[in-house]
């Protein structure tokens, strides 16, 4: 028998981490804008009991039942809570095409696009800042301490200069970023390479404060080069930062691969994107050039290659 019509559907993007990443759990800023050539979608359905249907996972959560620490079920809760409605008896199907644990902020998004449809199912709405807050109350499960930049860009849909604890500042960059992301298809969870920053961190404090000291002017240098369509000073950015974060750690051999591989191919600057250790690489490519940084990425082990822009004041 085919399911009924659905009742909502909610959509959220992807994002990526243009610099920062780190330092910018320890208050420092960082760039990030959302990856919308990647969603996650949730399809809410009328049913019997309230469910989550991880369909790429092949994952069923129900939801009265589930523990605390469940993310699918934690989004449901918290957005209910929230209207102070009871758990309906709807099925909420959930679908991502984006790379888990990659540093894409997958969780954001899924938990972002389940909340959107079931505000939906409920005819509701809720100011974007507290769509946010919840959103981050899910993103402690996968993080454990995290900086808020994933469930900020997720949510607000647009490139931000974000500092923890401070009001958001969305900006338009001077001219078109063009941007390569290379996956590595190895899985790093945030939460471990975050732990163990914070490890380092705590046992040397002042080598870990002078390391995200070095990322906050890289990044700061970086707005002002954004905003002024500067793409070649980006690029020597990009660069630098990567060498920062290598400094703590957070990289790897694939990583380093797809980012020498980038710059041989042509690109302006390339680093990690993300917690590192795995996951995804971003390149930042002149126009024409994309496709041969692209088979280049591919040829040095890249296991998916997607393109992404911040859209300039003319885009």
């Amino acid at each position: 028998m085919p399911d009924p019509a659905p009742l909502a559907v909610g959509h959220a993007p992807g994002k990526f981490i243009l610099c920062g990443e780190h330092a910018v759990v320890y208050g420092r800023p960082a760039i990030a804008a959302p990856l919308f050539q990647l969603q996650a979608q949730a399809v809410v359905y009328p049913d019997r009991e309230c469910l989550v249907v991880a369909v790429d996972i092949d994952r069923w959560v129900r939801v009265a039942a589930a523990p605390a620490d469940d993310p699918f079920a934690r989004v449901v809760r918290l957005v209910c809570a929230e209207l102070e409605r009871p758990l309906p008896p709807w099925r909420i199907e959930v679908r991502s095409e984006i790379p888990i644990a990659s540093g894409l902020g997958s969780g954001a998004a899924i938990a972002t696009a389940t909340a959107r449809g079931l505000l939906a199912a409920f005819g509701a709405a809720l100011p974007v800042e507290r769509l946010s807050a919840l959103v981050y109350e899910v993103e402690k499960l996968h993080h454990g301490t995290p900086s808020g930049i994933d469930n900020t860009v997720v949510v607000y849909g647009r490139p931000v200069w974000f500092v923890r604890g401070q009001a958001l500042e969305p900006f338009v960059p001077g001219a078109t970023l063009h941007l390569l992301i290379g996956d590595t298809g190895i899985a790093s969870p945030t939460r471990l390479v975050v732990g163990d920053v914070r490890r380092g961190w705590e046992a040397d404090h002042g080598r870990y404060e002078a390391l995200f000291d070095g990322v906050d002017a890289i990044v700061t240098r970086a707005r002002t080069c954004i905003e002024a369509g500067d793409v070649m000073a980006l690029g020597k950015l990009l660069d630098q930062n990567q060498a920062l974060l290598d400094e703590m750690g957070v990289s790897s051999p694939e990583l380093d691969r797809l980012v020498t591989a980038a710059r041989g191919a042509g690109a302006l600057g390339a680093k990690l994107s993300g917690g590192g250790r795995g996951g995804n690489m971003i390149a930042l490519v002149a126009p024409g050039s994309e496709e041969t940084v692209r088979e280049a990425l591919l040829a040095a082990g890249a296991k998916r290659v997607f393109g992404a822009e911040m859209a300039g004041e003319a885009g």
